[in-house]
Formats: C-alpha cells, structure tokens, sequence
C-alpha cells in the first residue's frame, strides 16, 4: 500500500510539472523568479487628436485691406474653429478683432480705428480643388477709414459701420504652387469684389520657410471709390514675402514683408499711392 502511494504521489507530481511546462511553453518566457508580471502600459485616450481651433495675435505697420488702406500701426487679434460635417465637408467660424494704435490724420488729432469681423463657412474637399462659400459681418466702431482723410463724412468715413458680405472661394495646388480665388458680394453698398492669389513656399529647414506670394484684386461699380473716380477696374496688386518659423508642433511665428501698388480705382483713394509696410503674427493651433 505504501508502494503504491507513493507512486501514485509521484506520478501525480509528474504530470503536474508536465502541465506547468506545457503551458509555460505555450505562454512564452516565465517571468523572472520573485517578480510580478506587469500588465501592458495603456496609453491615455481621447475624442480628437486637435479641436480645430487656431488662435492668432499680430501687428501691422499699414492696414490694406483689398488693396485699400485703414489705419497705420494696428494691433489684432483672431480665432477660428474648423468643424468636420463628413469626409469632405467642413464648417468653419471666425472671429478677428483689429484696432489702431497711433494713426496720424493730416490736419487734426490722430483718430481711433477699430473694427470686428464675425464670418461664417462651408469648405468642401472636391480633390481637385477646396470650394468654399462664407458670410461675413464687419462692424467698423470708429466709421469707415478706408479712404483719404479728405473725403471722411460725418457718421464715419463714406458713413459706413457696418457690412454683410458673401462670398465664394477655391484654392488648389499646381506642384509647388497654391492657387486661390474668391469672389465677394457687398449687400451694404450693392457692388462685388474679385480676387485671385499665388504662393509657393520655399522650406529653408525642418522649422523655417520663405514663401513668396502675389494677390491681386478687382472691384465692380463702385467697390468703395469716392463720386468722380474710376468706379470699376483693378484695385491693386500686392507681392509679399513671410518667414513662417515653427516654434513648436503648435506655435509659428510669421514676420512678413509686403508693397502695395494702388491700381485703376485705389490712385485716388489710398493716402499713398504705393509703399512697402510689414508685420508680425503668432498663431498657436490646438
């Protein structure tokens, strides 16, 4: 009887080790002796890689806008939000915030600029090209200072405060080179805006590019001319040259260098006809 147990008991003791081996060989590795097997790091999750979002800070030493001049040493600040609708399609917000600090005004005190724009869009991925159609609000608090100082009314210059405007645009790429266009329609004054652009950007390193640009515009009947001026006709044309460094994966600083040259309908309402002006923007996307 004492034979036989202490058979069984060894047998039994065998076929446990058998099956212990078996399955460390079918597990892998057996963890070294005296320490715990440590479970698989699971790294922190979330919904969006970004939300879409950038956020801009800037100055500019002569404020043109389509070719038209505003105020000189403006401050401004802006935010956009980009929101996936599909695949393809996209709706945007926009918030830009611009105001002057120290515009001189031939023959009186400096005057205060500042205006609001809120838009509105609709972007869509075609493959060819990005088609986009946007509505914008700008609210100009201080009137209209886009013209020359001897033309300003009284409720602000040419008595403009605010605008509603729509728009359509498409930008693409021919190899290195962006191509954009868009065209604008005023309901405030009942007259359309044109304009088409180029740039190529030019990588000097892994954090720093020159990228070469030129836009030109066009306005019909009386996009923003004074009475007895060339009412439709070229606005200007604008070559630029920007220097995006890359601060961080999040942050670009973009100092920038421009000219604008008044064409057919901006000789004789831009407070110079033509000059170089620059600046500086800080955007962050998160």
């Amino acid at each position: 009887m004492k034979l036989k147990s202490m058979t069984s008991v060894i047998t039994k003791s065998a076929l446990v080790l058998a099956a212990c081996a078996s399955l460390n060989s079918f597990a892998g590795t057996s963890a070294p002796s005296g320490k715990a097997v440590l479970p698989p790091v699971v790294e922190d999750g979330a919904l969006f890689d970004t939300i879409g979002a950038t956020l801009e800070v800037g100055y500019d030493s002569r404020y043109y806008f389509r070719g038209l001049w505003f105020a000189d040493n403006t401050t401004w600040s802006g935010l956009s939000l980009s929101v996936p609708l599909t695949e393809q399609l996209s709706l945007g917000f926009g918030a830009l915030y611009t105001s002057t600090v120290d515009t001189p005004a031939a023959g009186a005190n400096d005057f205060d600029y500042s205006e609001l724009d809120l838009s509105t869009s609709l972007t869509y991925d075609a493959g060819f090209a990005k088609l986009g159609l946007v509505y914008t609000h700008y609210e100009f608090f201080d009137g209209f200072s886009g013209s020359n100082a001897g033309v300003r009314r009284a409720g602000g210059e040419l008595n403009v405060g605010g605008v509603e405007e729509v728009g359509a645009t498409i930008a693409t790429s021919v190899g290195p080179v962006n191509l954009y266009g868009g065209f604008y329609y005023d309901f405030t004054i009942g007259a359309s805006y044109a304009e088409i652009g180029a740039d190529a950007p030019i990588a000097i390193n892994s954090w720093l590019s020159l990228v070469p640009a030129v836009k030109m515009g066009y306005g019909f009947t009386n996009y923003y001319t004074v009475l007895g001026t060339q009412q439709s006709g070229l606005t200007h044309v604008i070559p630029s040259l920007s220097a995006p460094i890359k601060l961080t994966k999040s942050a670009t600083l973009t100092p920038y260098v421009a000219y604008n040259i008044s064409l057919d309908t901006r000789h004789t309402n831009n407070t110079q006809d033509s000059e170089f002006f620059g600046g500086v923007k800080l955007g962050v996307t998160f």
